[in-house]
This record gives structure tokens, C-alpha cells and sequence, in this order.
């Protein structure tokens, strides 16, 4: 990371400029990466790369075209503004298409705490690699090994417009998985468990990982069928989050100025139960998707996305809200080679009052999930139907395992019946504690 990227980004868009373009940006994008991966007490792969890639977007009055490069020399990039230009040239125009307003921009860059300063030694990856798995293992019955990793990253992006603006961040990332079998032939089970962290001083131990993967896999040994029927279920945090994406996905600009969210009428209406509360907040410390402006230059701030059950906002870069007619939300993120979409940052329901155990405690007969498989959600209607595994609760307590069943319902009512636990935790991108939902069809035996 030692090329200097304002110098770079500047001299693209001022070149771009002479050659005729109305308005212009550019994004450099640069990183390190490690990782490891060990399986049954053997190194498989020791992987390091590096990257580089830079991304130009010209403006010729509603004309828009996008280069990208990874050739950094003198050349290349003297070449890349008249391509951009002569390309926008012949494009359809895009009465959408445009910078972010210069009053929208970002003044002031937060300190996030999102770099660490040290990089693990690839001894230290294999260390860490070598345990996860060799703790998992280690746990009674389980039986083989999918594999144990530990990688380590550093990422830089850096923005400039011809609106004057610049702006640099950079960060890293620490993980450390494993995914482990339990029992023999037809028998077998899989789980795993993972950590990943801004700071290895955040990251999980690699024995604490491997240890709750195998317990996790060890517990769904020797599943049983369950007859069709409605009940309560209860999502493990891990799959609760996935609710969550559904939600963020349902109020994307994108999708609401197409008219194909099943959300699209429901702006300043009750979606959730009155207690929730939805917040993405690009600006949380060491956040794992933290970042001090969006993906177009835009100042980004902590937004509740549901407060108190009602929906409060779409999620808008610019394009997206001059279609309709309103201002970007400052959830623009990008890659060098096509246009900013919106996206969240780090997404989460806000913990309940009750724990895990007390949410479940008045359910005589229902399913915990802790599982999902396929893509059965409806976007346009909301209509949810996917494959489920997980555990069965009978009078309060986890009974015994369940595997092949179904999981249908639709996600307006999914989302109105919806209470959270108390075990928040920022283990990703989207969190959810647990979560409990009244009523949904489950299909078995």
C-alpha cells in the first residue's frame, strides 16, 4: 500500500475533465490477504495475495461510462479518461445518473479503530488453524474434519469527485472457522462455529471456536422426523440474521423505485411489533462493516431503519432516491467496475428483555432453528418457504434433534410476530439475538 492515491484519483479526474467530461470519480481499491487452511493435522494451503484496482466513473451530461484497472503505469492510466469519455459518448442517457450533491458530502472523516497495526506471522495463522480444528476434533464423536482455518486481511479504499471531495479509509480483518462431522455413514452430522474481528485482541480464542463447532455438531446426532403442522419457531441467533437481511433487502431503493418489494407501500406503517427496533450504523467502533462515508462520498450516520415496529426510511444512494424523489440516505457502496447500489453497514435488531430460555419457556411443541437451506424467499410477495434443521421444543426445553423439514410462512406476518431474546452479540455484518415467531407452518414427515 504504498502507492498515493489522492495523487492518482486527482490526476484521472482532472484528465477526465479536460478531455470533456461534465463530472467525474474515481475509487482506488487496495489489499493484503493471508490465509490458512488445515485439515486432519495437516497443512492444505498457506495463500497470500495482493491487490490493487482503481475505478472511473465520467459524467457527460446524463451519459455515464465506467473503466477499471488493475495497470498502474504511466500509460494505462493516462489511457483510461479517453476510453471513459469516448464510451459515455455512446451510452443511453441516464436522467438519474449524477454525482452526489456537494452539500451532502462528507466534511469530517470519524475515527473508526478499524486497522490493527500488526499482521499475523503465517506461523501464527497455521498455530491458530491447526488448533481450531485440532479442538474440534477433540470433542467426542466427532468423527472428520471439513477443515480449520485462520486468515488475516488489510483493505484500503480511497474516493474522489470532481465536487472537490477526497477521502481515505483503511482496515483489517481477523477469522478463524472450522466445520467438523460427527457419527458414521448415513449418520453423520455437520456444524461449524467461526470469529472474525477488526483486532486479533477481538477475536475469539481458536480453542473456544473449535470446541462449540463440535459441541454444536455432536448435539444434532441421531435427528428425528416431525409430523406437519403450525408452531412457534425459534431461530438461533446465526439464522435470525438472516430474517434481518430479508428486511434490509425488502427496503432497498433499488427494489422500492422498481415497485418489486412486497414492503413498497409500507413507509411510516407498523412492519414489526411495537418494541422493535432496527438500527444500521456505519460508524459503530471496529464495526466489522464500518466505514466513515459511503460508497459515493456521502456523510453516513446511525439510522433505526424500524423504530418502535414502524419502517422509517429506505435505504438510498443517489440514483435510487432521485427516482424517487428524495434525498440519498448515505447508503451507496460500490466496486471500481459499475455504479453505487444501496447497501447496508452494521445491521442489527436490538436485543428484548427476555433470554433465550424465558422466550421459549410457554412453548409446549415448537422448532428451533439452527439450519437453513435454499433460497425460498419471495422479495416481490414476501412468501418465505425454505429447508430447516434443528432441534425440537417440547414444554420449554430443546427435546432432540430434527432434521429435513420445512419452513413456510410469509415475511409481513413473520415480521409482525416476531419477538427478540436478550443474547444480542456482533459476530458479523447483520445481527439478531434469537428470535421467536409465532404461528409459522412447518412441514415434515
Amino acid at each position: 500500500m504504498t502507492r498515493d492515491p489522492q495523487t492518482i484519483l486527482g490526476s484521472l479526474i482532472d484528465a477526465a475533465r479536460k478531455a470533456g467530461a461534465d463530472a467525474a470519480d474515481a475509487l482506488f481499491v487496495e489489499g493484503v490477504s493471508s490465509s490458512v487452511s488445515y485439515r486432519l493435522g495437516r497443512l492444505e494451503d498457506l495463500e497470500r495475495a495482493e491487490s490493487a484496482d482503481l475505478g472511473l466513473r465520467v459524467f457527460v451530461g446524463q451519459k455515464v461510462a465506467f473503466v477499471s484497472s488493475t495497470d498502474f503505469s504511466a500509460d494505462a492510466l493516462a489511457a483510461l479518461p479517453g476510453r471513459a469519455l469516448a464510451m459515455a459518448r455512446l451510452a443511453p442517457e441516464d436522467k438519474f445518473a449524477g454525482l452526489a450533491p456537494k452539500d451532502r458530502l462528507a466534511k469530517v472523516i470519524p475515527a473508526l479503530d478499524l486497522e490493527d497495526a500488526a499482521e499475523p506471522s503465517a506461523e501464527r495463522l497455521i498455530e491458530l488453524a491447526r488448533e481450531v480444528e485440532g479442538t474440534a476434533m477433540a470433542v467426542k464423536s466427532v468423527t472428520n474434519s471439513e477443515g480449520g482455518g485462520a486468515s488475516f486481511s488489510r483493505s484500503a479504499v480511497a474516493l474522489a469527485t470532481s465536487e472537490g471531495f477526497y477521502g481515505r479509509y483503511a482496515g483489517t480483518s481477523h477469522s478463524v472457522s472450522v466445520a467438523v462431522l460427527a457419527g458414521e455413514d448415513t449418520g453423520m452430522e455437520r456444524d461449524y462455529d467461526f470469529s472474525s474481528a477488526r483486532h486479533a485482541g477481538d477475536l475469539e480464542s481458536a480453542a473456544t471456536v473449535g470446541r462449540r463447532a463440535g459441541e454444536r455438531t455432536v448435539k444434532r446426532l441421531n435427528p428425528r422426523k416431525v409430523k406437519s403442522q403450525s408452531v412457534p419457531v425459534v431461530f438461533d441467533p446465526r439464522e435470525a440474521a438472516s430474517l434481518i437481511g430479508h428486511f434490509a433487502g425488502a427496503i432497498s431503493g433499488a427494489s422500492i423505485a422498481r415497485g418489486v418489494s412486497f414492503l413498497k407501500d409500507r413507509m411510516g406503517q407498523a412492519i414489526f411489533a411495537p418494541g422493535i427496533t432496527i438500527i444500521d450504523d456505519p460508524h459503530r467502533i471496529r464495526g466489522l462493516r464500518s466505514k466513515p462515508f459511503d460508497g459515493e462520498g456521502v456523510a453516513n450516520q446511525r439510522r433505526a431503519l424500524i423504530d418502535k415496529g414502524v419502517l422509517t426510511t429506505w435505504l438510498l444512494d443517489c440514483a435510487s432516491a432521485r427516482q424517487l424523489g428524495l434525498e440519498t440516505t448515505g447508503h451507496a457502496a460500490r466496486g471500481t467496475g459499475g455504479p453505487p447500489s444501496p447497501s447496508t453497514t452494521n445491521l442489527y435488531l436490538e436485543p428484548g428483555a427476555l433470554t433465550p430460555h424465558a422466550l421459549m419457556a410457554d412453548i409446549k411443541q415448537g422448532f428451533y432453528v439452527t439450519e437453513l437451506m435454499g433460497m425460498g424467499v419471495n422479495g416481490v410477495t414476501g412468501d418465505y418457504s425454505r429447508g430447516a434443521a434443528g432441534f425440537w421444543i417440547e414444554n420449554g426445553q430443546i427435546a432432540y434433534p430434527v432434521s429435513e423439514v420445512t419452513i413456510a410462512g410469509n415475511l409481513k406476518d413473520m415480521f409482525a410476530k416476531l419477538t427478540p431474546a436478550s443474547d444480542l452479540e456482533f459476530r458479523q455484518g447483520t445481527n439478531a439475538p434469537t428470535v421467536r415467531i409465532e404461528g409459522m407452518t412447518l412441514a415434515g414427515a
